[in-house]
This record gives C-alpha cells, structure tokens and sequence, in this order.
C-alpha cells in the first residue's frame, strides 16, 4: 500500500502527518465509496479546507468531468514545530 507524507504551514509554523493511503475515486474505486458517497466526501474535503461554493450542482459536474480523486490517509505519525 503507497504511503504519502503531507505538510501544512502557516508561517513559520508546520505540521506533517504520513502513513499509507488509499485513492476514492471514479478510476479508483474503494469498497463502501459508490458514486454518490464519493460526490460527497469530495464536498467534504473541500469545505473543511475552507472552500465555498455558489453552485453545489456544477461543483459536482466539475469534479465528476475533472476525475477528481480523494486521497485518504491513515495517520500513523504526526509531527511539527508549532
């Protein structure tokens, strides 16, 4: 199973979490995601990373003609200066 390493900062502050990680999406499919579970949880991610969106309908379309992927991560280790 691939492994990812991701990093966020804000200033001079960081934190990062790694461990492995599976891919929800249309070419990617994983048990219990369906397409309509997958529309959502990319509507998940993007607002709990502070996005908005006037048009839920055409954020979907956007994402469903883009492929979009959901990346997801099974923290094993954290770690940062802040």
């Amino acid at each position: 199973r691939p492994r990812t390493t991701v990093v966020v900062r804000a200033g001079w502050q960081w934190a990062a979490v790694e461990g492995p990680v599976e891919l929800a999406g249309p070419d990617d499919p994983l048990e219990g995601i369906d397409g309509d579970r997958l529309r959502l949880l990319l509507r998940e991610i993007f607002t709990a990373a502070g996005g908005t969106h006037d048009d839920w309908d055409e954020y979907d379309r956007v994402m469903a003609d883009e492929r979009r992927v959901a990346v997801l991560v099974e923290p094993q280790h954290t770690y940062g200066n802040g």
